[in-house]
């Protein structure tokens, strides 16, 4: 499979973490994974795991499933965007299940997911979400009761009333009149 010389390069920088209870699925990964370039790859059997190994690896970018014992991603995903203990709270998620139904990847997504595949999982399916994460990296939003990825895909004109701060100030900018200059009458 030919990716163009960008991708191929950055997936043979690029330390993957891979976060699955199942070992057979976690060597498919790491096949579809070493198939594409990637050379440096860490495996994890759950959550918990993954986050010991988080504190011995610099990892770029986490492929875990969704449904595992102990804990599963989406307890994973909630603790790398909110723990104080979270070594990168911008680390890509890219969450990986067979429950695709609507309200789950909406789950995911508030969650702080960065992107999702429907199991079963192709190459293609991987290496596209992949390079949307490297890539195409979506900016960080912080609100009083989420963090994570920007959860809008679409850009759409907004037609409301605008409650940003610093659109107001924009705004309020733009329809203040300048400041004339006052004219002095001294010595007439």
């Amino acid at each position: 499979m030919s990716l163009g010389p960008i991708n191929e390069a950055r997936f043979q920088r690029l330390t993957v973490m891979i976060v699955e209870d199942s070992q057979p699925m976690r060597e498919v990964l790491r096949a579809l994974l070493q198939a594409i370039g990637v050379k440096n790859i860490v495996d994890a059997r759950d959550g918990n795991h993954a986050i010991r190994k988080l504190s011995e690896y610099q990892i770029d970018v986490i492929i875990t499933d969704w449904v595992m014992e102990e804990m599963d991603g989406l307890e994973l995903t909630r603790w790398i965007r909110n723990s104080e203990h979270s070594p990168d709270e911008f680390l890509p998620i890219i969450m990986v299940s067979g429950h695709t139904e609507a309200h789950r990847i909406e789950m995911a997504r508030d969650a702080g997911v960065t992107e999702f595949i429907a199991k079963p999982l192709t190459g293609i399916g991987l290496v596209q979400r992949l390079v949307a994460v490297i890539e195409h990296p979506r900016p960080f939003v912080r609100t009083d009761n989420y963090f994570g990825p920007d959860r809008r895909r679409k850009i759409e004109p907004f037609d409301g009333e605008e409650r940003r701060a610093s659109e107001l100030r924009d705004r309020d900018a733009r329809q203040t009149p300048p400041p004339t200059k006052a004219h002095s009458h001294a010595g007439s």
